[in-house]
């Protein structure tokens, strides 16, 4: 071995040992390519010389990868003699490597060395298919079957090294050799397969291995060619009878049954040859049904799961080639019922994926004609859509109540997961697989779970009165054996994995698009009489455990939409619920008994969901479930908790009725209402708690009613989100007094005390009042750790529940008994107060006159805005996002001078000095400087300074945004006029910082004809712009401001000399660029066309110094329009229309 191969050899083994170090791996690698990259005759002697049986296995391999690289990278480098040398020996290698001592990964890598030489070659394979019959008569069957196998490799895996055009020409090469290369493989197969059995017969052992290997490589071939040659020839030449035959053998069944899983997904042609294909696949149906039958039910093993993944895909694909045959369609049903049946959970869950795709199928109705390439389950070619429903008409018939009864059997059993089995029951499983963490690659149990609950609800709309006697005859079993049972907690599993099967069912059965609305009468009193028995079992129940109760509230709501339909059992349920909730606890001391709190919730949720799923049939009794609820409150028999969630979500419920009448929608409103306003409108805790700051820290440390507020709060929110007209009602209504809004004769009673409780809030941040604070109150006030993960944009972590506002709006009932609240329960209670409290505001605006004539704007204003001075930008933000903006657009034009001046005036005045002085702090410090109170210890940290600019970026958006309401054409001809003072200190303040909500304001000043308005858009906003795309934190919204550049220079430079001003001020940027920009803006009307070329123009005049601009790709895509260099300009020139120099050069 010379030197080179010497040193190869020691590279591939530094590479390849674990006890290397990084830089010597390195170095071996770098080495490596080298030689790969190098004189290719150097790499090919190397190469060829490292092959040899001297070396190792690891170096011999490596040596024929590299070899492999030189023909698929390199091979156009070697002259034509070269490559037949090369050739020559590279099968000689191959026939000297097939001797039975080699190691298989030898063998294989020396055949795809020769299956490369010949892809490369790209001549026909006739004269490569002679030549392997010419091997195998010489004996290297084994090694001619693999480079048989490697051949195709190409085809079915893409390979960006192999381009198209030789890809295609493989494929033909390789098709027009299909005559002679799969009949060498049946013959290699059968030859060696009679070999391998005599020779083991005769117990010689060693010459039958050697055949089998020759066997299996003729297999691993023949599934190479599975997937793309054409059903037909592997057919018509033997490969499927073939196949087929080895199905029977426990050495090469697995082989072979790969082999019918690739074939069985192959679709069905749409010519002529498609009745041939049926015949084929008809053959190969038989032999996988004939070795099924043997295995179904024995010990499962990894050929019986191949076996079920095959007649899936055959029946997921071709069931059409065996759906003519009744019989035999009937037989294949019952196969993949019994896999279905299977105590293996991995048989069980390929055919499961085969029924729910069969009823899917069967149930949905076709868009279109048939699939003329026959995918899909019931038919294939093209039929009519009358065609394609009496086949599935055909197939749905074969699916008995005796199938469907075992389909619901097996899935109730199976939706109980292994790690909730009780171990009471546990022996009476036996060896039945149920779903457990264990299983990996079949996705997570919610998954499994989901598709056979789809399952479940195809053979409900198919079979609704099996599906409905099997669910109630199960319930009531295990209702019993629960009574029953010593230990019902925990047997409470088995009942209550049924629960979500019970609520498919009865959603199936009695949805308004399957059979039972249009059945027959005697279907309807078949299924009255079944549901009607188990809601008797259900009502009769006495159960006293919370989670008994819960389980009990679940199976209650699921019979809903039964309800519906036979609506004289409601009034039952409804008692039966109150008398569950009644049953419970309400006082929570012990975090212990947080049972109770779950249950007492589920059966709030069961009434809502009764409620949704009943529709209309629960409106009689609504009258008597506002009274019982008055009675149960005044006799504390449940908290007001339970009150309010029950309350505002059964009102989410019953006020988007489409077909409730605004009187019923008002009577409702005022039933569920009355018990809050008891409360609300009450002087004495307004008196003790909202008369001085001071009381509102008294109201802190009175849990119960402090939390009692902040659901009346937010249900007050609700409330005005969800009732009203909706829009399909209001086109047909001839009513138009916004005064008939359901909740407009509510808010006299409710804004009063809200905007009081508001006030005090706000006062807490007032220097003076701040400072007699309790700690635990100034604590409480600052920001909460979720604000502060929100606003760097990091994720947040799961914090360990101490006390917490729940999104139903409850809270954390190991806090209901405890009479003070800590200071996290304090801060979630004063930003829940603040956040529907502003909403509610805002929502009452949109009502219309209402909430500005019967509220005081003085009065509101000064709850709102009297200390704005010592707001924070969160909450300023906050208040001018929920209310302010839709203030504005709501009020009627007659008040905006009464109301909008005493609110807009000294919020304008406000911002202008707070964000003025901010951003002053940003641009010179590299810190805001914001009011906000983070919790955290000031100072040089960077997360500070991000939550600062993040605060003020935000709060100056939404002042944008105000302003941009404010110019809307709906608005902005006889409000902007009045105001236009107060809202010129705020245009000037925040450029550059409004850049992206200005469009508004260019629009108004070319709408209108205020001078001041258009020059201050023409030279300050048009400098605050480019001004801000010299910043890089602008990059993301770089295109925006580009736009917006485009937008004033094109409708304002002809009205004004600012817009050309503001250019020919750049530093780089002469008149002539100027005039060949307008040129070239003038001949494309693109706007896409005319904001590349401002970018362009703008990059030209700052020599690139845009930051914003310069993160972003700067590649022009305008080809047929460029900026002309005229010359240089004269001083006279430039300065002729130049007027008040702008002085842009220098800031860029």
């Amino acid at each position: 071995m010379d030197a080179t191969a010497s040193n190869v050899a020691q590279a591939i083994l530094a590479v390849l040992d674990y006890n290397s170090t990084p830089d010597a791996r390195r170095a071996a690698v770098a080495f490596l390519e080298s030689v790969k990259s190098g004189d290719i005759r150097v790499l090919a002697h190397v190469s060829l010389l490292l092959v040899k049986k001297e070396c190792s296995s690891e170096i011999r391999l490596h040596a024929f990868k590299m070899l492999q690289h030189l023909v698929r990278l390199r091979w156009e480098e070697l002259s034509p003699s070269e490559r037949r040398d090369f050739a020559k020996v590279s099968v000689d290698l191959m026939s000297e490597i097939a001797n039975p001592s080699e190691e298989w990964s030898l063998k294989s890598q020396s055949a795809a060395l020769v299956a490369e030489i010949v892809r490369r070659e790209g001549r026909s394979l006739a004269g490569v298919v002679s030549f392997t019959n010419l091997l195998v008569c010489t004996g290297p069957a084994e090694v001619v079957s693999m480079m048989l196998r490697w051949l195709p490799e190409d085809i079915t895996v893409h390979n960006e090294d192999l381009e198209g055009d030789r890809r295609r020409l493989l494929l033909r090469g390789l098709t027009q050799s299909l005559p002679e290369i799969l009949p060498l493989l049946y013959n290699l197969l059968e030859r060696h397969f009679g070999a391998a059995m005599d020779n083991a017969s005769r117990l010689q052992v060693d010459s039958a291995k050697q055949h089998a290997a020759v066997v299996i490589a003729c297999l691993n071939a023949i599934n190479a060619y599975a997937e793309w040659a054409p059903v037909l020839d592997l057919s018509r030449y033997g490969i499927i009878n073939g196949c087929g035959a080895l199905l029977s053998s426990s050495d090469f069944r697995l082989h072979a049954c790969e082999f019918f899983k690739l074939v069985c997904s192959r679709k069905r042609p749409s010519d002529v040859s498609g009745t041939e294909f049926d015949a084929a696949i008809s053959s190969l149906f038989q032999s996988l049904m004939n070795v099924s039958r043997e295995f179904l039910y024995r010990s499962a093993s990894c050929f019986a799961e191949c076996i079920c993944e095959s007649l899936v895909s055959l029946g997921s694909t071709n069931l059409q080639c065996i759906a003519t045959d009744g019989g035999v369609l009937a037989v294949y049903l019952q196969q993949m019922l019994g896999f279905f049946q299977h105590f293996k959970l991995g048989l069980h869950f390929e055919a499961m994926l085969f029924w729910l795709a069969l009823m899917r199928d069967l149930l949905t109705k076709p868009k279109a004609a048939a699939n003329p390439s026959g995918e899909g389950l019931a038919v294939g070619g093209i039929q009519s859509s009358s065609q394609v429903d009496n086949e599935k008409k055909k197939i749905l018939g074969l699916i008995s109540d005796d199938i469907a009864s075992t389909i619901l059997d097996v899935s109730f059993q199976r939706m109980l997961r292994k790690e909730k089995v009780p171990p009471r029951i546990a022996p009476s499983l036996g060896p039945l697989e149920l779903w457990s963490d264990e299983f990996e690659g079949k996705g997570d149990f919610g998954q499994y779970r989901s598709r056979l609950l789809d399952l479940v609800k195809f053979i409900a709309s198919h079979k609704p009165l099996v599906a409905s006697t099997k669910i109630s005859e199960r319930i009531i079993t295990l209702i019993k054996d629960l009574l029953a049972s010593p230990v019902p907690l925990q047997d409470v599993a088995v009942l209550d994995s049924q629960q979500l099967v019970f609520d498919c069912i009865v959603a199936t059965v009695f949805d308004g698009s399957n059979e039972f609305a249009g059945g027959s009468s005697d279907v309807h009193f078949s299924l009255r009489g079944i549901f009607e028995g188990l809601l008797q079992h259900l009502l009769s129940l006495k159960l006293t455990e919370p989670e008994l109760i819960k389980m009990h509230g679940h199976y209650l709501d699921a019979m809903g939409p039964f309800l519906k339909y036979f609506p004289d059992a409601v009034g039952n349920v409804i008692s039966k619920l109150f008398e569950m909730l009644t049953s419970l606890p309400h006082i929570v001391k012990d975090p212990a008994t947080s049972a109770s709190r779950v249950a007492r919730l589920q059966i709030c949720t069961s009434f809502i969901r009764i409620a949704k799923a009943a529709d209309t049939s629960v409106l009689p009794h609504m009258k008597s479930i506002a009274d019982t609820m008055a009675y149960m409150q005044k006799r504390e028999r449940y908290s007001v908790e339970s009150t309010t969630f029950w309350v505002k979500h059964f009102l989410l419920w019953l006020l988007r009725l489409g077909n409730m009448k605004a009187q019923q929608q008002q009577e409702v409103l005022a039933w569920l209402l009355e018990p809050l306003s008891q409360q609300w409108i009450q002087s004495e805790w307004q008196n003790c708690y909202l008369s001085d700051p001071m009381g509102l820290v008294r109201l802190c440390s009175n849990t119960p009613f402090m939390w009692s507020l902040f659901h009346t709060v937010t249900f007050f929110e609700k409330a005005l989100k969800r009732s009203g007209h909706r829009k399909s009602n209001l086109n047909t209504t001839s009513v138009t007094s916004q005064d008939l809004h359901p909740m407009a004769h509510h808010l006299s009673w409710m804004l009063p005390p809200l905007l009081k409780l508001l006030r005090v809030i706000h006062s807490l941040w007032s220097p003076s009042v701040y400072q007699t604070l309790p700690p635990d109150m100034k604590a409480a006030m600052t920001m909460a750790d979720v604000e502060r993960y929100s606003l760097l944009g990091e994720a947040i972590p799961k914090f360990s529940k101490v006390s917490s506002v729940y999104a139903d709006g409850s809270f954390d009932g190991g806090k209901e008994g405890h009479s003070e609240a800590n200071e996290s329960d304090v801060r979630n209670w004063l930003k829940g107060i603040r956040d529907s409290g502003y909403c509610v505001l805002g929502l009452s605006a949109t009502i219309g006159d209402t909430f500005f004539k019967c509220l005081d704007a003085n009065y509101v204003a000064v709850a709102l805005v009297e200390n704005l001075q010592s707001m924070e930008f969160r909450h300023m933000r906050q208040l001018i996002h929920s209310f302010v903006v839709y203030a504005v657009k709501s009020c009627p034009a007659d008040m905006w001078e009464s109301w909008l001046e005493v609110l807009l005036h000294p919020l304008f005045n406000h911002c202008q000095k707070a964000i003025s002085s901010s951003w002053g702090c940003l641009m010179r410090e590299g810190r805001a400087q914001v009011p906000d109170s983070f919790g955290v210890q000031n100072g040089p940290d960077m997360k500070l300074e991000v939550m600062e600019e993040k605060l003020l970026r935000d709060l100056t958006r939404e002042i944008a945004n105000l302003l941009s309401t404010m110019a809307s054409p709906g608005l902005n001809p006889g409000f902007l006029f009045w105001s236009i003072q107060a809202l010129w200190d705020v245009l000037t303040c925040l450029l550059p910082r409004i850049c992206l909500h200005s469009n508004p304001t260019l629009w108004l000043a070319i709408l209108t004809n205020n001078v001041e308005l258009r020059e201050f858009v023409s030279k300050d906003l048009f400098s605050a712009v480019i001004r801000g795309l010299a910043m890089e934190s602008n990059a993301v919204n770089s295109a925006d401001l580009v736009n917006l550049c485009r937008e004033i220079f094109i409708s304002l430079s002809d009205r004004d000399p600012a817009p050309r001003q503001v250019l020919l001020s750049l530093p780089g940027l002469t008149p002539n660029d100027l005039r060949a920009f307008e040129e070239a803006v003038a001949k494309t009307p693109s706007p896409k066309e005319q904001k590349q070329l401002m970018r362009s123009l703008l990059l030209l005049g700052t020599g690139n110094n845009l930051r914003a601009l310069a993160a972003q790709k700067t590649t022009n895509v305008i080809t047929n329009v460029t900026l002309r260099t005229r010359g240089p300009a004269s001083t006279s020139e430039a300065k002729e229309d130049e007027g008040e120099t702008i002085g842009l050069a220098s800031v860029l």
